[in-house]
């Protein structure tokens, strides 16, 4: 039986829209709305953030509060890792989707002999650098920090030194860069992606399972082929983003997309995908209650939270 551990991370400094911090809380009150025990069955941590920082200047323009990302990583990266050395089964319940790059770094601090693999389902490849992003905000690059991945030959922006400086410590967190490569990762509802990303994922072939495969050949078949996919690799982490959900299931999340997962596909998918023996972590992300109405989107993301908690225990 494997013992769980719920870590909260109620940051939101990566994110473009404010709220995101809340996104925990709204799941707990969905929880006690539905009248389920998950939060009193399984303990939990709170990893401490920087939201302060959201009161001050964003610094540089091309990774706005980069400073307190880097922290914010670190922490979680800490956590993450003595968890599982503690032979727990993390569940990250997180704000913003730069998180991930905190729990990425965590698994292999703890297992820096083993090969990761990641499964990312969301509608964006957050795969952008301070000289590619459009935005400056973080939740968009935790995939390139892992990669150790600048994509210069796509720059666009020049950031400055400090900036960089911030960047390349980030990437190096754990003294492990890059952390995976391109063939350990599989994207599962990418539906929103620029320029700059689409270079990167072409040049190293990265697999990305489409809208219209998923309603082709079904959730089961995908998630089946995905673990295939990263069959060579000795463990498996599982990344959600709500947005990875269609924008008509709720508003709640800082970047809908059309065009996604119904809240059943999503269910069904991660549910399946959590029967592997390989994964050894969940994450969920950008539930934003300030956008949402009546929390319907924390409610669709307790219902998988369950269904993926429940396939992982064989309940």
């Amino acid at each position: 039986m494997k013992e769980i551990k719920i870590v909260e991370v109620k940051s939101e400094i990566g994110a473009g829209t404010r709220g995101a911090s809340l996104g925990v809380d709204a799941i707990k009150i969905a929880a006690l709305d539905f009248g389920s025990r998950y939060f009193k069955k399984h303990k939990s941590v709170e990893v401490p953030n920087e939201n302060h920082l959201l009161l001050e200047s964003t610094g540089n323009g091309y990774a706005k509060r980069i400073s307190g990302i880097l922290t914010m990583t670190e922490r979680v990266a800490e956590e993450i890792s003595k968890t599982l050395k503690n032979e727990e089964f993390p569940i990250v319940l997180a704000g913003d989707h730069s998180t991930a790059a905190g729990t990425i770094s965590g698994i292999r601090m703890a297992h820096p002999k083993l090969k990761l693999g990641v499964i990312w389902v969301d509608a964006h490849a957050d795969i952008h650098s301070p000289y590619t992003t459009p935005s400056g905000n973080l939740h968009g690059m935790p995939i390139a920090i892992v990669l150790d991945e600048d994509n210069i030959e796509s720059k666009v922006n020049k950031p400055d030194q400090e900036t960089l400086n911030y960047w390349f410590q980030l990437k190096n967190i754990g003294n492990i860069a890059p952390k995976i490569s391109y063939s350990d990762l599989v994207y599962i509802g990418v539906r929103d992606t620029e320029a700059q990303e689409n270079f990167l994922l072409k040049r190293n072939k990265v697999k990305n399972f489409t809208l219209s495969e998923i309603r082709k050949r079904g959730v089961e078949r995908i998630a089946i082929d995905a673990l295939q996919l990263l069959d060579h690799c000795d463990l498996i982490y599982v990344s959600f983003d709500v947005d990875s959900m269609d924008a008509s299931i709720s508003k709640g999340t800082g970047t809908p997309v059309a065009n996604g997962l119904t809240e059943r596909e999503a269910g069904n998918l991660i549910a399946r995908l959590m029967t592997s023996e390989k994964v050894c972590c969940f994450e969920l992300v950008e539930v934003n209650p300030t956008l949402d109405k009546e929390n319907l989107m924390a409610e669709n993301a307790f219902e998988i939270l369950v269904r993926a908690t429940n396939a992982l225990l064989n309940d």
